[in-house]
Order: structure tokens, then C-alpha cells, then sequence
């Protein structure tokens, strides 16, 4: 069973020198090129996903007392697809009966079937670019990158991770303890890796696959059966991968029923009975801070890896390119109408302007650049639909009129087109930080705050404040002087949130880069996970000893 791993040796051993160099590297091109892909892939993808539309989605052996699915396309289509369905405790009873094999699989075969799957989703990243695409409000380029290669990057982390806590103990060894003139003490000693149990991973809807694979690879290679719950309005791309997994499961002599897709209803979710019972050992959890609550009040012994809400801002200082900064922000700020958990939200800007490259520049020709900047990125419809993409959850649509009256408003939101498609670009509004609170609330989607601070100092305090306080994954910094940069490094270190300094051109502060970003800290109320490092893999696993006496025919000299 171990010829996966002896193919996908290569990928792994680059994997494991990417993780401890963290340069880049990546192992799935990015790139949604037929050259890389194959000449008929984008095709063949989209023929894919729409020969799903209206069908049953089966998977052979899958637990089911009934058919569900209501996903509704934020680009205007009902997907009408029904997935496979069952109350909780028939999938845990399921993931319970399929582990005994699973846990007793040596590290290679584990490892190298989660490498033959990674491999395989892989080449179908054009089909599952349209099932995030039509789930989420992703523009076709973000789906491809972020729902495809970007989440088997994450992916492929986990398992080098998982790979290397497990093989840090040998498998055996033999232990002799000198007695002088007696004979030593020799004991033969055996280390074997026991598995927690049943995992479940809980996704969302805007990330399904990014946030999800981590949790559910590093379960996967660590011997644990895995239950993914998907968003009621995201199941197809997680339905996807379960059945990928499925079928190289069963392939190679293993009882599908490893892997389980737990879809469920809005209104009737089964999350709460999945997390109650006490066969869930594991917990990956991405979604609301309110939720996150409930379940670490609820998980009993489980262990919990979470990724939560944050408010992440950009304290504005000085800088040698103001033009560079404002198109920065803008696109930030636009990237996916603001629904990503690495969007920043609060611009802090002293009262009194800052130095710039033109010279000083007034608080409010601060303000008026960064709105500049996102009417020119988003003056062309098509260029602005792929920057925005659509709005994955209509409650954002709410939450951005309730803003409105949070303060003055210097760029209202408005829709990029018309239709059924659900779109919106970024709200912008002037806050200042003496009279008034509201943006330290996190304002999930396309808001953003313009606060206004006593000075440069000020600006970075109140983020890093704000960020230790109520949580956040990213905060960037613009500044020239030295001094003070090294001051927010030290701030934004102690609130627990990876910095980014001075970004222009090509790179934003919304983007982690597998392999050598770590993706939130598990410092600060963002979450309790770090995606990914040695303790988001290590305790999913036990390392448990066996020893006897070594009998004088199995004592070698």
C-alpha cells in the first residue's frame, strides 16, 4: 500500500523543505492555464459542474435517510443538486466503525493516500473553481486559485506537518542500561501512533475549501475518521472532495466511510448534535465569534482549532509612494467585496495628515486618495465584477445598509451590475476615534472605516489595542520613520497579528502564502489555530509506548 507514498515521496520531501526554509514555493500551479492543466481542462470543468446542475450527487456507501441540498448561486442560478443526508448520530456511529483499520495504517500508507488525493482534486481544480465560484460570489480567478491550488497548498502543509510529528519517534528501539559488573538492563521499546478519534470539521461559506482542507488533512494523516459539515450554502465543492477521498479510500482497501460529508439545511442544521456528542474528538471551526463561544462551552474534551471574526486595520503613518498605497488599500478593500477574513477594515490616519512623497497630506486628502483609488480600480464593470465578485451571503446586503448610518459616508456601496447577481463595492465612511466605538466591531463585507487618531503613534496603539482586544489575522503599516516601525512591530507581536509593512504593487495584505505564511496566530480572539505549525497537527495524534524485556535471541551485538 505504501506505492502512493513512494510516487508522491518528491512532492513531500519539497513540501517539508518548503515548511522549514519558508521561501516560496508551491506544489499546484496557480495559474488556471491549459498549458499547465491540459488544453481542454477549463472545459472540461465547466462541463463537469454543469452536468451536476439538477441531479442527485451520489456517493456509493454513504450514510442516508434522506436527500437535501438548496444551494443558490449568488450570480442568480439554483444549483438543484441533493446531497446524501443523515442526523448525527448515524454519521458518527459510521465514522466510528470505519477507524479501527484507519488508526492501525502505518504513517506512509495515511500519508501517501492523502498525498494521492491532494494530487487527484488537483487535477479537477477547474471543476471545483465552479462549484466555489457558484457557492461563495468568487469571481472565476479567486475561485480557481483560492478554492483550487491555494487550498491543496494548505492542504499538502498540513500533511508535511503531520508527517514529520509522527516520524519524530522512531517506530522502535533498543533501550540497554549498563549495571556494572551485571548484565544490562535491555528492553525493546515500541512507539505507536494512536489517533484521537472521530474529527469533525465545520466549514464556511465563503472560504469551503481553504479553511477546510487544513483541519481536514492534518486528521486524515493522523489516523482520525473526518465528518465534514459544510455551509448549508456551500456543500457542493466539500461534497467534491469527500467523494475524491471516497474513492481513493476504497481504492486502496479502506472503508470510505473515513470520510463523511454531514450536509444539512439552513434552520436544521445538525452542527450542535455533531459537537455534543462525545465521540468527537477533534474540532476545525471556521465562522462567527458567537458560534466559536458556543462551542467551547459545548465540546466537552474535544480538541478545538478554531478560525474566527477580527477587525483588521492599517494604521497609516507616512510613506515614499502615496499613490502605490491608495491603489494598495483600494484593492484590499475591494478584493471580494471585503468577505474575506484577512481584509482590512479600519484605515487609522492622524488628524493632522501625514508626510508623503507629494508632500503632507491633509486627513481628508488621505481619505479622498483611497476612495480615488477604488473608483478608478473599479470604473470598468468587467474589471470591478472580477475584482468584487458577488456577495455570498444576503445578510452582508443588510449589514452594509446598517452601516450607513455609522458615519459620514465618502463612497457609498453600489451594485456592480444588474440581474439576479448579488454585488456590491466597498462602503467607505469617516469615523473619528473621540466620538465614536462602531468600528471596533467587526463589519463583515465591503465596509470600511476611516479613522481618524491623534497621531501616528496613536493610529498604531488603537490597532494593536483593538487587535489583542477583539481579535484580528492581519494588520499592515505604512510609515517611513525606522523608529516607529520597530515600535509596531513589537505592538503588533504582543497582540498576537502578522504585520504587513509599507505593500505596494503586486502583494496585499489579505494574501497568506502557504508554505511560509503562518495564517492567524492562535494569539488573539481571531482563533485558536495557526495554519499551519507544529501544535495545529501534534495533538490530533498520541504517541503511546509498548516495551518488554529483549530476549537474549533478539539481542543483536
Amino acid at each position: 500500500m505504501d506505492a502512493l507514498f513512494d510516487r508522491h515521496q518528491p512532492t513531500l520531501a519539497a513540501a517539508l523543505q518548503a515548511v522549514q526554509e519558508r521561501g516560496y514555493w508551491s506544489a499546484y500551479p496557480e495559474i488556471p492555464s491549459g498549458k499547465i492543466y491540459g488544453e481542454t481542462a477549463k472545459d472540461d470543468g465547466l462541463a463537469s459542474y454543469n452536468a451536476r446542475l439538477g441531479k442527485r450527487f451520489d456517493m456509493p456507501g454513504h450514510p442516508a435517510t434522506t436527500r437535501l441540498g438548496a444551494e443558490i448561486s449568488p450570480f442568480g442560478p439554483t444549483l438543484g443538486i441533493t446531497y446524501p443526508a443523515a442526523d448525527a448520530r448515524t454519521l458518527i456511529a459510521a465514522s466510528r466503525a470505519a477507524a479501527p483499520l484507519w488508526a492501525a495504517a502505518p504513517v506512509e500508507t495515511r500519508v501517501g493516500i492523502c498525498l494521492e488525493i491532494l494530487a487527484r482534486l488537483n487535477r479537477i481544480s477547474f471543476e471545483i473553481a465552479n462549484a466555489v465560484m457558484h457557492t461563495t460570489g468568487q469571481a472565476f480567478a479567486m475561485a480557481f486559485q483560492a478554492g483550487g491550488p491555494h487550498a491543496q497548498d494548505r492542504g499538502l502543509e498540513a500533511v508535511a506537518y503531520a508527517f514529520s510529528e509522527m516520524t519524530r519517534t522512531p517506530g522502535q528501539a533498543v533501550w540497554t542500561k549498563p549495571q556494572g559488573r551485571a548484565e544490562p538492563i535491555v528492553l525493546e521499546k515500541h512507539w505507536r501512533i494512536v489517533p484521537r478519534g472521530v474529527s469533525l470539521v465545520i466549514g464556511c461559506q465563503t472560504f469551503p475549501t481553504w479553511n477546510s482542507y487544513p483541519g481536514l488533512f492534518a486528521s486524515l494523516a493522523t489516523g482520525n475518521t473526518v465528518i465534514v459539515k459544510p455551509h448549508p450554502g456551500a456543500i457542493l465543492p466539500l461534497a467534491i472532495t469527500v467523494s475524491v477521498i471516497r474513492q481513493v479510500l476504497t481504492e486502496e482497501g479502506f472503508d470510505a466511510n473515513i470520510a463523511l460529508l454531514a450536509a444539512d439545511a439552513s434552520g436544521a442544521e445538525i452542527t450542535c448534535d455533531l459537537v455534543l456528542n462525545d465521540a468527537v474528538s477533534i474540532i476545525d471551526y471556521t465562522g462567527s465569534n458567537s458560534f466559536g463561544d458556543w462551542v467551547r462551552r459545548h465540546a466537552g474534551d474535544a480538541q478545538i482549532y478554531t478560525e474566527e471574526a477580527g477587525v483588521n486595520s492599517i494604521a497609516v503613518a507616512a510613506t515614499d509612494d502615496f499613490t502605490g498605497m491608495c491603489a494598495n488599500i483600494a484593492f484590499s478593500l475591494s478584493l471580494y467585496s471585503g468577505q474575506m477574513c484577512t481584509a482590512p477594515q479600519n484605515i487609522y490616519v492622524p488628524r493632522s495628515g501625514i508626510k508623503t512623497n507629494h508632500g503632507l497630506k491633509s486627513f481628508d486628502e488621505v481619505a479622498v486618495g483611497i476612495v480615488a483609488a477604488i473608483d478608478a480600480l473599479l470604473a470598468d464593470t468587467a474589471r470591478a465584477a472580477g475584482i468584487c465578485g458577488a456577495i455570498a451571503n444576503p445578510a452582508t446586503m443588510t449589514r452594509i445598509e446598517a452601516a450607513r448610518g455609522l458615519g459620514k459616508i465618502i463612497r457609498d456601496s453600489a451594485p456592480i451590475n444588474t440581474g439576479d447577481q448579488r454585488t456590491a463595492t466597498p462602503l467607505v465612511l469617516v469615523v473619528d476615534s473621540d466620538n465614536t466605538n462602531a468600528h471596533e466591531e467587526e463589519r463583515f463585507g465591503p465596509i470600511a472605516f476611516i479613522v481618524g487618531v491623534a497621531d501616528a503613534a496613536d493610529g498604531i496603539e488603537k490597532a494593536a489595542t483593538l487587535a489583542h482586544r477583539k481579535g484580528a489575522i492581519t494588520a499592515a503599516l505604512y510609515d517611513t520613520d525606522e523608529g516607529r516601525v520597530d515600535a509596531a512591530v513589537d505592538a503588533f507581536a504582543k497582540a498576537g497579528v502578522n504585520l504587513s509593512i509599507n505593500l505596494t504593487g503586486g502583494i496585499f495584505v489579505n494574501q497568506s502564502a502557504a508554505f511560509s505564511d503562518f495564517h492567524v496566530t492562535g494569539a488573539n480572539p481571531a482563533g485558536s489555530a495557526s495554519l499551519t505549525d507544529t501544535a495545529f497537527v501534534a495533538n490530533r495524534f498520541r504517541t503511546v509506548m509498548w516495551r518488554r524485556p529483549k530476549a537474549p535471541d533478539r539481542i543483536t551485538a
